[in-house]
C-alpha cells in the first residue's frame, strides 16, 4: 500500500511506533532527571524534573527580610522560571533527538 507521496504505509506505521516507544522512554528517563538552578547568586535554589515538576526550593536565610518581602518573591520567580525554561529546552533537545526535528510528511 503505496501513500504518501509513495511511502509504504506499513513502513510508516513501524517508524511511528518505533518513535512512539523511544518517546515514552525518554519520558521516564526525563522524570528521573533533575536540574539545579539558582538565583541572586545562590541565595535561591530550585530544583525540578526533566518533566517541569518541582522538587525542591532551598532558600539561604540571610536573603528573608521581612521587611523586603518583594526582593524574595523576584529570586524565586526568577528561578523558578528558568528551571522551566531550562526543562524545555532539555526535553526539546532530547525529542529532536528522537523525531530528528520532524518527519517528512508529518507535522512534528
Amino acid at each position: 500500500m503505496k501513500g504518501m507521496g509513495g511511502m509504504n504505509m506499513g513502513n510508516l506505521m513501524k517508524q511511528a511506533q518505533k518513535m512512539q516507544r523511544q518517546v515514552v522512554k525518554l519520558q521516564e528517563e526525563l522524570e528521573a532527571k533533575t536540574l539545579e538552578i539558582s538565583s541572586g547568586g545562590g541565595a535561591i535554589k530550585v530544583i525540578i524534573s526533566g518533566k517541569k515538576e518541582l522538587k525542591e526550593i532551598k532558600i539561604d536565610p540571610s536573603v528573608v527580610d521581612p521587611d523586603d518581602v518583594e526582593m524574595l518573591e523576584d529570586l524565586i520567580l526568577s528561578a523558578v522560571n528558568e528551571a522551566v525554561r531550562q526543562a524545555d529546552e532539555l526535553y526539546t533537545s532530547e525529542m529532536e533527538k528522537i523525531t530528528g526535528g520532524g518527519m517528512p510528511g508529518l507535522p512534528f
